[in-house]
């Protein structure tokens, strides 16, 4: 007879009938041979398909001593199988897949089930749902009768740690917040979003980057209105206000800088650089207006996960606010949403437009960002700014805490996704002997030989930079070269460090413009190693 089991559709076990073994002795030693492949392929097909049936187990526990240890792995696909059914929203796959199910035990002598789901940020706004998903999935089993689900995060480390300056490397993602126009509310909605994302659970800094009119000592109230320097490290100790850690020039006892554009990218370096921010989640960076040495620095020196952009309705902030999002287009920085502030107040039972409609809308329309969130005119969002306690923390249960807590739940997913697409945006496939490349936002996927990446070198080392003369030849790269690593850098590119130990930039859009590999065929696994 045929065994044919529906969580390996492609595996198959032919029995055939001896006088020397029983049918069940022969299904159970076929059993064995299926849980040895499941605790393979538990991190890939098991965790998303179907189990094994539970009274499958049973019966096959019944026929032979041994059967207990395959009873409690099949337990354990049981309890799999049945999370795989909750699906992350920011990654668009199951929460198995995604490595969060941890320190998972089954007891099944009393029916008891525990794990562990560790999240990947301690923001996560589906955290609650996930937690009641999980326990009312896995009660639903037959033989389960208690489970216990604590939660957990383990935020991801930054994904290119080693470039970065000491300050900087601790911190999981950082969130620019721009408009490129002064007067349209940049600094209240950073700081807003700040506390909002720590209200969240997320520990979170703010830097504000503006030199010339610093606007982060007026929103905030620390007891500690100075910046202190280590004496041992030579670096800046940040002052905190509930639980936020915060740097700005206005706190270095100095006011507004009168200095030249080259200073003030100097000392924006050396602040934002040398400050002990610690472990962070999210770095806000409250933008200074314009496009200038200023703005392109911060871009340079802090590898921006992703930008928030605000605006007003009026055509004039239109005008300034596009060519900050071609600014960071180029600089390959996503901007993941458009803040509209002063939209509208309401009176009399109806709703104005003082300023117009439409600026904001125009910029998710012609940029293809994909949200929008609107600001009311209130009185109270001004005031607040004004007092040193964000409006976000003075009223948390009103209208515009509400907008901040979409914008915030926005930006936490939009930051995940992003980390996601970019560490998996370039990977080597030793299976193949090829390099995969998926840029992100593209849904294209294709392989690039080795040895065409590491010729199509254009750095100094390769490439004559007065007479652009090829000083890599073609025969210097052997056709069995493979990379060593590949990681991250930035938005745009990848390093790819190589067996004669050059470290090669290679940015997505250039890999884009290679020769591809077609029909590669798959190498067995010993020729794969």
């Amino acid at each position: 007879m045929l065994l044919h089991t529906p969580s390996s559709p492609c595996l198959s076990f032919k029995i055939i009938k001896a006088q020397s073994k029983p049918d069940n002795v022969l299904l159970v030693s076929a059993f064995k041979s299926l849980v040895q492949n499941q605790r393979i392929d538990r991190s890939i097909s098991v965790l998303r398909g179907n189990s094994i049936p539970s009274s499958f187990t049973r019966n096959a526990a019944s026929t032979e001593a041994g059967a207990s240890v395959m009873s409690t792995e099949m337990a354990e696909t049981d309890v799999l199988k049945a999370l795989s059914q909750i699906i992350d929203p920011d990654f668009g796959t199951d929460i198995v897949s995604c490595g969060f199910v941890k320190d998972l035990h089954i007891d099944e002598a009393i029916g008891e089930v525990s794990f562990r789901l560790e999240l990947t940020t301690p923001a996560c706004p589906v955290k609650d749902l996930f937690e009641q998903r999980a326990n009312e999935v896995v009660a639903a089993l037959p033989w389960v009768k208690n489970v216990k689900v604590t939660m957990s995060a383990q935020p991801a480390k930054p994904i290119y740690a080693g470039e970065l300056p000491p300050g900087l490397q601790r911190i999981s993602n950082i969130v620019a917040v721009s408009s490129c126009k002064g007067g349209v509310g940049k600094s209240t909605v950073a700081v807003n979003l700040a506390y909002t994302l720590a209200g969240m659970g997320a520990r979170v800094g703010i830097f504000d980057a503006d030199v010339y009119g610093p606007s982060l000592p007026t929103m905030v109230s620390p007891e500690n209105r100075l910046l202190e320097m280590n004496p041992e490290t030579r670096t800046i100790l940040p002052t905190e206000y509930l639980g936020v850690k915060l740097v700005s020039f206005g706190f270095a006892g100095q006011g507004r800088a009168i200095m030249r554009g080259p200073m003030v990218s100097g000392v924006i370096t050396q602040l934002l650089t040398t400050a002990e921010w610690g472990e962070l989640d999210y770095l806000v960076i409250d933008m200074p207006p314009g496009t200038g040495d200023i703005q392109l620095t911060l871009c340079q020196v802090a590898p921006l996960t992703a930008a928030v952009i605000v605006t007003t309705p009026q055509k004039l902030a239109f005008i300034d606010v596009a060519k900050g999002v071609r600014m960071f287009s180029k600089l390959k920085v996503p901007c993941v949403a458009v803040v509209e502030n002063m939209c509208h107040f309401d009176a009399d039972g109806k709703r104005y437009y003082p300023f117009g409609r439409g600026s904001g809308s125009q910029v998710v329309q012609q940029f293809g960002i994909p949200h929008l969130f609107d600001l009311p005119i209130r009185p109270t969002l001004s005031a607040s700014g004004d007092s040193g306690i964000p409006e976000a923390v003075a009223d948390p249960q009103g209208e515009v805490a509400k907008t901040f807590q979409d914008l915030g739940v926005c930006v936490v997913q939009q930051c995940a996704k992003i980390r996601q697409q970019v560490s998996t945006a370039v990977t080597y496939d030793r299976t193949i002997r090829a390099i995969r490349v998926k840029v992100p936002d593209s849904d294209e996927e294709f392989l690039l030989h080795p040895a065409t990446v590491r010729r199509n070198d254009r750095s100094a080392q390769s490439v004559d930079e007065w007479t652009g003369e090829q000083k890599l030849q073609y025969t210097d790269i052997p056709e069995d070269i493979q990379p060593e690593e590949i990681k991250p850098m930035g938005n745009y590119a990848v390093t790819i460090t190589w067996p004669d130990g050059f470290n090669q930039i290679a940015p997505y859009d250039q890999l884009q413009m290679m020769e591809r590999l077609v029909d590669v065929p798959q190498l067995t696994p010993a020729q794969a190693v």
